[in-house]
């Protein structure tokens, strides 16, 4: 298989580990071990105290997938496949489609939703924002073709914070239904949702042809885990994906799978802990955004960790964020990363340093002004 650099993974590689500050990271302030064992119940530490170092079952630990389902309401543990984040789009894709498919996904948007498609040789379309930064679903139904076979988004929306109504998601379910089609719904920012009433159903707990795909990277602070899952009523592409598993990562880490356990059990406090983090952060950046009004075109989002602001400067945005970065020590993602024509950078605002790294983002953008 030939497939292209993932351009935005590229770019992390090159600075997420020697820039001082990161100020497009798309996760939660990462829990530290200490801090997630003292929130482990008597049942789990005892798991994690006398974990046995081996193979792990493939569809995932038993006690997990129990975990899993408590975030669903029609999704049972029997239709939980638990897996690395990156590699269930990788499977579901490679199982789903076939060489001169077509594929709608929302765009701009994670790279590996649309690139294992085209690597495979299946047609695309571009399900875009519209000018006040909303995804129109009548948009979205002028794209398909009598060759379509899935549509892919991602709500709330990397990377723009975006969403649509539980309205408009039903409409999107019975137009899918009625063509059978099937749904990708990338979810791994859920319950990072500001008011509770922007959040969608899981769409696999309300399609038959859904597949959804969540993990607990992002909202539950625990990237370092590599622990995500897939869930979907429909058994028949379940037991394919399960196949085509043998042939990727087999099977989750022991360790990781206990302690993901324990940040389960522990949702509801760490989802408030890092919507906490979240709200004092968006509170800083709307100041700034309202400070550098001539420098940003500001749309809030609605939930998740990151925005997508436009980028008002006659500066091509990879040389400033380069200029930034060398001069400040400070990350911030050009839109290129995305292959997205218009000038922004993903602003990431989930991490407790977010407001040092945001002062050093002011004094640079206030001396680039008195050029």
């Amino acid at each position: 298989m030939k497939i292209k650099p993932f351009e935005l993974e590229r770019y992390f590689a090159k600075y997420e580990f020697s820039a001082p500050y990161l100020l497009s990271c798309s996760d939660c302030e990462p829990l530290n071990m200490s801090e997630l064992l003292s929130m482990a119940d008597p049942e789990s530490l005892q798991l994690w105290n006398n974990l046995t170092l081996a193979y792990t079952e493939s569809q995932g630990s038993p006690l997990l997938r129990a975990e899993i389902a408590k975030l669903y309401k029609n999704i049972t543990a029997d239709e939980i496949m638990v897996l690395v984040p990156e590699e269930g789009i990788f499977l579901s894709m490679n199982v789903l489609l076939e060489k001169g498919d077509h594929v709608i996904t929302t765009f701009p948007g994670y790279q590996s939703l649309y690139e294992v498609a085209n690597s495979m040789g299946c047609e695309l379309s571009r399900w875009m924002p519209d000018k006040d930064g909303k995804f129109n679903i009548q948009n979205l139904f002028e794209l398909v073709k009598t060759n379509t076979r899935l549509i892919v988004f991602n709500f709330p929306h990397n990377p723009t914070g975006e969403s649509i109504s539980t309205e408009e998601l039903n409409e999107i379910i019975s137009f899918a239904r009625q063509r059978n089609l099937f749904i990708f719904s990338d979810e791994m920012y859920r319950f990072l949702e500001y008011e509770d009433s922007d959040r969608l159903p899981s769409v696999s707990d309300i399609y038959e042809n859904a597949i959804s795909l969540f993990g607990m990277s992002k909202t539950f602070s625990l990237p370092g885990l590599r622990i995500g899952w897939l869930s979907t009523k429909n058994q028949i592409i379940f037991q394919q994906i399960a196949q085509f598993k043998d042939y990727t990562t087999i099977c989750s880490s022991a360790p990781s799978e206990i302690l993901a356990i324990i940040g389960l059990r522990n949702k509801e406090r760490i989802i408030a802990r890092n919507l906490e983090i979240i709200s004092i952060n968006l509170a800083i950046i709307d100041e700034f955004a309202k400070k550098h009004s001539s420098i940003f075109k500001w749309r809030r989002p609605k939930a998740g960790t990151i925005t997508f602001p436009e980028l008002k400067l006659n500066i091509p945005v990879d040389e400033f964020c380069k200029k930034l970065v060398d001069e400040k020590g400070v990350m911030l993602l050009p839109s290129s990363v995305y292959n997205y024509d218009k000038e922004c950078i993903r602003l990431g605002f989930g991490r407790k340093n977010m407001p040092e790294a945001l002062k050093l983002l002011d004094e640079f953008l206030m001396k680039l002004l008195k050029k």
